[in-house]
């Protein structure tokens, strides 16, 4: 039993006190392990009667049979990274190696299109259209994407800025945003705080802030105004790589296509510097 699969997928069937409890849990769910339910839920800020009935909901007998599952996860637990090799584990000295990690890219992705909601992607791209501003943040694992998005996006878009958190002036960018501007912001587990904070003062400067994240309970969720989870679940960080990459090109494709214009005199411009830049092979 994946404890946090299981509280995911049954967060939204949860009362309002339920779902404070398992957003809690979620960041916090070792606590389980050592913690009687009364104390669990003066830590979480609701009460022991709301931890007894979570367990009920989420298909348990109790707090005990919950705490046994959580002792027994915790025991057997392993990183991301070693879930990422373990899976690629059974590859090893088989033929096809390439053909198998990119098919279960693949397959990653196709699953990721039915998790994702169209509307929120069209809407994603009418608030990018219409930003005055653009900002991207994304830290560790999600900066490689942050970075790419930013480049590309800055071909149809004026004024597209990709934020680091370890060097840039964040409380100037902060005031320089109003409700013209538009925040990206991408984080996936493990998540950087610093990343929610600026996510959570830009909402709080009235910026339309676009969360792209894991899944619907990662902690952007409380400070955006569109949130899009590409997995239903908890997955492998690294294993997210292919899908997050693969949403974002669909994402400047739309852009693209939509901008024409903008995307053309970017292009002409790109090519009239190429040769003071670049060596021509």
């Amino acid at each position: 039993m994946n404890l946090k699969e299981v509280i995911t997928g049954s967060y939204e069937k949860l009362s309002k006190t339920q779902q404070k409890l398992a957003s809690y849990l979620l960041d916090n769910y070792q606590d389980i392990a050592v913690l009687s339910a009364s104390e669990l839920g003066k830590k979480a800020g609701v009460s022991e009667t709301t931890v007894i009935r979570f367990c009920y909901r989420i298909g348990l007998s109790g707090y005990t049979q919950l705490q046994k599952e959580v002792r027994e996860q915790l025991f057997h637990d392993k990183s991301s990274l070693d879930s990422y090799i373990q899976m690629k584990q059974p590859f090893v000295g088989e033929p096809h190696f390439l053909e198998k990690v990119m098919n279960m890219d693949a397959e990653r992705i196709t699953q990721a299109i039915q998790t994702i909601d169209e509307a929120k992607f069209d809407l994603t791209i009418e608030q990018l259209k219409s930003a005055q501003k653009i900002y991207i943040i994304g830290a560790r694992t999600s900066f490689a994407a942050a970075s790419w998005l930013a480049f590309t996006l800055g071909l149809v878009k004026d004024d597209v800025h990709l934020i680091r958190t370890e060097s840039d002036d964040l409380l100037k960018i902060l005031h320089s945003m109003d409700e013209t501007s538009v925040v990206v912001s991408i984080s996936f587990h493990r998540y950087v705080k610093s990343t929610t904070d600026f996510t959570k003062q830009a909402k709080s400067r009235n910026a339309k802030v676009v969360g792209i994240t894991d899944t619907p309970l990662s902690p952007l969720k409380n400070n955006v105004d569109i949130l899009i989870p590409l997995f239903s679940g908890k997955k492998p960080t690294l294993d997210s790589t292919p899908v997050l990459f693969s949403f974002l090109n669909a994402l400047i494709a739309a852009m693209m296509t939509e901008n024409k214009g903008s995307f053309k005199e970017e292009k002409d411009y790109y090519n009239k510097v190429f040769h003071d830049y670049f060596e021509s092979s």
